[in-house]
């Protein structure tokens, strides 16, 4: 294997996926591989985007070729990029699928090139059905994975649901690799001072801080977590909660939530979409990230916790226990406000240095060159 596209989001989309996609192109072109992504030109049409925009106010990344050329909802721009991608005709192509709604372009952009009878095509899976459930899902996932001859995942959720689908061809379970490429570490002292001064943050050294960080979805949970936050306990204890990351659904629930709960001056909202250079503020500035998810396949904060060497509060669901063993690397609940709420409690009696060790050890398992050498090795495997 010497030539790879990656099939998915890219600057100047925002979000996880392009960071993902970005930084496993720069491992591969570090490794010597020629590689570039093909993205989209439109993602998203805006009235299924729940955000406020799609679109990153932050540089292209340098030295990685860029080409925004898909649109999810013309079948004539599936027909032109399978064609092209035929012509180009890459030993590999290593495609991101998350979401059934994309069932249909890539599955036909994929059958397209694989006329040429030489790329391969490798899915990195990170749902195979999705958190919010609509109709079609089954038959758009069915679509998209016969298209492929291999398989990533990483939790053993997802590989559980590939093999309802897909019962023989080559899966391999990898770690979410760390998001390295938010910059080093800085003490907590330094990131509560820049939010102070730039996200206009009251955050003094000794206070207590537990972090929700990314994109607000039901499934996520907040709501359970603002619940915790309202425990008898925590409330004397002084513990604050940040929250930071984008609301993707109605936050008016969240809001009369909280007025509820009376928690208000417990609670730290910054709710726009956090942009990549200020990502490490947010979780050096943070004693936990707590992730009490509802359901959960991986997660991409965590791997972004253990690059920062944040303790997690994880729900006890899909892969989270797996990647946070309990009382090492952090906490393991139930999603429920009572088992949350005393999950933080024994975070604060242990103390955020007992962690660390384990953190530190656990992330040496995380990282991409482990991923490239996985989609090399699946790619020379597969026979055409």
């Amino acid at each position: 294997m010497n030539s790879v596209v990656i099939i998915g989001p890219a600057h100047p989309l925002r979000g996880g996926l392009a960071t993902f996609n970005q930084r496993l192109a720069r491992e591969f072109l570090d490794q010597g591989f020629d590689c570039s992504i093909y993205s989209f030109s439109l993602q998203y049409p805006s009235f299924l985007f729940p955000g406020t925009t799609q679109y990153s106010s932050e540089p292209a990344p340098e030295g990685i070729r860029i080409y925004s050329k898909i649109n999810s909802v013309s079948p004539y721009s599936w027909y032109r990029v399978g064609e092209e991608l035929s012509e180009l005709s890459p030993d590999t192509i290593v495609v991101r699928y998350w979401l059934p709604f994309m069932g249909a372009a890539l599955g036909t952009i994929l059958r397209k090139v694989k006329k040429n009878k030489h790329t391969k095509v490798i899915a990195i899976t990170d749902n195979i059905l999705p958190h919010e459930k609509r109709p079609g899902d089954k038959q758009l996932t069915k679509y998209f994975i016969k298209s492929c001859d291999a398989y990533i995942t990483m939790s053993e959720k997802v590989m559980n649901d590939l093999r309802t689908f897909e019962l023989t061809k080559p899966a391999v379970r990898v770690l979410h690799p760390l998001y390295d490429n938010f910059g080093n570490i800085i003490s907590k002292k330094e990131a509560r001072e820049y939010l102070n001064n730039h996200a206009k943050i009251n955050l003094a050294e000794q206070d207590k801080v537990i972090l929700f960080f990314g994109f607000i979805r039901k499934y996520k949970g907040l709501d359970i977590l603002l619940e915790a936050m309202a425990d008898q306990s925590i409330r004397k204890s002084g513990i604050r909660l940040l929250v930071a990351g984008e609301f993707y659904e109605d936050r008016k629930i969240y809001d009369q939530l909280i007025t509820q709960l009376k928690i208000e001056d417990q609670l730290i909202l910054k709710t726009d979409f956090i942009p990549d250079s200020e990502v490490k503020y947010y979780l050096c500035a943070a004693d936990a990230v707590v992730q009490p998810y509802r359901q959960a396949t991986q997660s991409g904060v965590t791997p972004l916790a253990y690059h920062f060497e944040r303790p997690m509060i994880v729900s006890n669901v899909g892969g989270l226990p797996a990647l946070v063993p309990n009382e090492k690397s952090g906490l393991v609940s139930e999603p429920n406000p009572p088992s949350i709420a005393a999950a933080i409690l024994r975070f604060y009696e242990l103390g955020e240095n007992y962690f660390i060790p384990h953190l530190r050890n656990e992330k040496q398992k995380y990282s991409w060159g482990n991923l490239v050498k996985t989609i090399a090795d699946l790619s020379d495997d597969i026979q055409k």
